[in-house]
């Protein structure tokens, strides 16, 4: 019996170097990779060798289907997404589909470096601590929904890193989305925007909530939303982690300053 294998492959932000060693090898062994023509030409430019076959945005469907019906003729395929494949990628419907299917082909999921990590790294370390990501496409999400998930992380505390923050279709959205964000953060919490992380015209800017409705941003683009201890350290944008107030919770120092020189003020019954 002929065995295919799918593997769903996180390529990374875009930078070649952040395509990890497993992903390029697993490209390297497939009889054909499917994908989004950008991520495609990526994998062409890397792997000339690599056979390709380009698929458009907003045929997802038809792209898993296609990869599954390839794996299912023995074929080792490769279907790609950018970043990593079980975050907003392709990961999930593929194996939502291949649960349809008899014989089901096997399915591997190969992760990668995420936007949202490139992006943190670029800006400093702004998700050292709890951290949520929230897509605002609302394609296949109400946008109600999104609403609520974005109201209820900030007040959490949580670090956002938010995806698909405007298009042309849903350039309101952005607008909408941050009308939210201000009703529970004040005006001068620490955000930052990075676009084409890691790719050629990499752009970031570290910027407040109050402004970000002036920043050029597009799909494009990853908008990181920081908490009350998020803060700027030396042009970096920074989440504390705690270590300092752990350190002050062992001495018993109620002047305790953080790393950079900043006071640490206890909370009510810490």
């Amino acid at each position: 019996m002929v065995t295919g294998l799918l593997s769903v492959v996180g390529i990374g932000p875009g930078a070649e170097d952040l395509l990890t060693p497993r992903a390029r090898a697993v490209l390297q062994a497939a009889d054909v990779v499917i994908g989004y023509g950008v991520y495609t030409e990526m994998v062409r430019a890397w792997l000339p060798g690599a056979r390709c076959i380009d698929s458009a945005i907003g045929e997802e469907a038809e792209r898993a289907r296609a990869s599954l019906e390839l794996a299912q003729q023995g074929k080792r395929v490769a279907l790609v997404s950018s970043g990593d494949a079980g975050v907003y990628g392709m990961a999930g419907l593929a194996l939502e589909l291949a649960a349809t299917m008899d014989p089901a082909p096997a399915v591997e999921v190969v992760p990668g470096v995420t936007a949202a990590q490139a992006a943190a790294a670029i800006l400093g370390a702004p998700l050292a601590l709890d951290y949520a990501t929230i897509s605002l496409s609302d394609a296949l999400v109400p946008w109600e929904q999104i609403e609520r998930r974005l109201a209820g992380a900030v007040a959490a505390g949580f670090v956002l890193a938010i995806y698909n923050p405007t298009s042309g279709r849903r350039g309101h959205r952005f607008a909408q989305a941050l009308a939210v964000l201000r009703t529970h953060l004040p005006d001068d919490t620490p955000c930052a925007l990075v676009r084409d992380a890691s790719r050629p015209g990499e752009h970031s800017a570290i910027v407040s909530l109050g402004h970000l409705i002036d920043a050029a941003i597009d799909m494009r683009t990853i908008v990181i939303v920081g908490n009350s201890t998020t803060r700027v350290v030396n042009g970096r944008l920074v989440t504390p982690r705690g270590y300092a107030m752990a350190l002050m919770s062992h001495t018993g120092d109620a002047e305790a300053t953080d790393i950079t020189g900043q006071p640490i003020v206890r909370e009510a019954g810490a």
